[in-house]
């Protein structure tokens, strides 16, 4: 499953690499912001079609895999597909349906309460694999886990950071450092 996967993923990338080398980086925040309100109301983009939101995702795969690779992927464990597949079919997804650089279905996650492209490509991977297990996607509960995660690893780098520099009068390192001590 994971070499006819990662032939359609070098394919479709291939494919797609002199496209984007063609195009020019942005050089100020506004034109970023022009371009991304461009991108994201796109159909395509670099020729390669966007899905509008989670279902339509989950069609496009259906249509852009081999069925005996579906029929693998379907019968390995979940965990397993979803870890296995993300540095190739992840890759693909978050690099081709633009989740860097905005798009209509990284737009439609953003609006789920996805923010990171690793947690789309993830969702997407997963909800595929249940799609074709015939099991309840749970669109909310998976959001949540990833929400959870991301903010358990913000507390974490919260909780390590050292106060460099502290403008507010009245407050000083040693009041943060007893404020620390006290929770």
């Amino acid at each position: 499953m994971k070499e006819k996967v990662l032939i359609l993923v070098a394919g479709l990338f291939a494919a797609n690499l002199s496209l984007l080398s063609a195009q020019e980086p942005v050089a100020t925040e506004s034109e970023y912001d022009k371009a991304y309100e461009r991108r994201i109301q796109q159909e395509y983009l670099y020729g390669v079609y966007i899905p509008k939101d989670l279902s339509d995702a989950i069609v496009q795969l259906n249509k852009l895999t081999e069925r005996e690779s579906l029929q693998k992927f379907r019968l390995a464990d979940e965990e397993e597909a979803v870890r296995k597949l993300h540095f190739s079919l992840g890759r693909w997804i978050i690099h081709n349906w633009g989740f860097y650089g905005g798009s209509r279905l990284s737009l439609a996650l953003k609006g789920m309460g996805l923010h990171h492209p690793d947690d789309m490509a993830r969702l997407i991977i997963r909800s595929l694999h249940r799609s074709l297990n015939k099991k309840p996607i749970e669109v909310k509960a998976q959001i949540e886990a990833f929400q959870s995660v991301r903010e358990a690893e913000r507390q974490k780098r919260l909780e390590s950071a050292e106060v460099i520099y502290l403008k507010k009068q009245g407050v000083n390192a040693d009041s943060v450092e007893a404020g620390k001590q006290r929770k």
